[in-house]
Order: structure tokens, then C-alpha cells, then sequence
């Protein structure tokens, strides 16, 4: 995997995805390989790596990307109960590319 599979592959169009929720800058939409039964990304649409790289100017984006995971986890808890939000930085972060999971269910693997 490159280092922003998210640029390389998902806003370049490379990858197709199941888009859940668009913004002018930001996508969610149903992850490419899915560890959960309901499995969703949220990404900003400008490259940002991390949530601790995000800078003063960024402000209005991260609220606009959190508006849009609130939504997504709004809807995904409605259709199965409940559901996480998750983030990750450093090693646990594959993507150098600030994303959100939302997910739903017991990991599949």
C-alpha cells in the first residue's frame, strides 16, 4: 500500500468506492476491505496527515469533516444499534491521511 492510499487511490479515482456522504470537501463512503459488518471511511478531501498535524487553517474543514461523521454514525446507529468512531495516529495509522472510521459489529477476522 502506498503512504495516502486515500489520495493515490480513492480521490484520484483509481479505486472505486461506495460513496455513503459527499461534501464539497469531504467523502465518506463504505471501506474498500472492510474489518467490520458495516464499515465506513470519512475523509477530508484536502491531504492532512494525521488529527495532530492539523493546522490553524484547517479548523472549518474539521468541523465540516466532523459534521459529516456525526451524520454517517447518526445513520448507522439508527439501522443496527450502535456504532464506534474510531481514529488512528502513528504506527496504528496505515494511511498517512486523516480518516475516521465508523463502524458497526464484531471484527470479521
Amino acid at each position: 500500500m502506498t503512504e495516502d492510499f486515500y489520495c493515490d487511490e480513492v480521490l484520484s479515482g483509481k479505486t472505486k468506492v461506495n460513496k455513503v456522504m459527499e461534501t464539497e470537501n469531504v467523502l465518506a463512503y463504505y471501506h474498500t476491505r472492510p474489518f467490520y459488518p458495516v464499515h465506513i471511511v470519512a475523509i477530508p478531501k484536502k491531504h492532512i496527515p494525521s488529527l495532530i498535524t492539523l493546522e490553524e487553517e484547517d479548523q472549518e474543514l474539521l468541523l465540516e469533516l466532523l459534521d459529516v461523521i456525526k451524520k454517517v454514525a447518526r445513520m448507522v446507529t439508527e439501522e443496527n444499534g450502535a456504532c464506534r468512531v474510531i481514529t488512528n495516529l502513528g504506527a496504528y495509522q496505515d494511511s498517512k491521511h486523516l480518516h475516521w472510521h465508523i463502524v458497526s459489529g464484531e471484527p470479521l477476522r
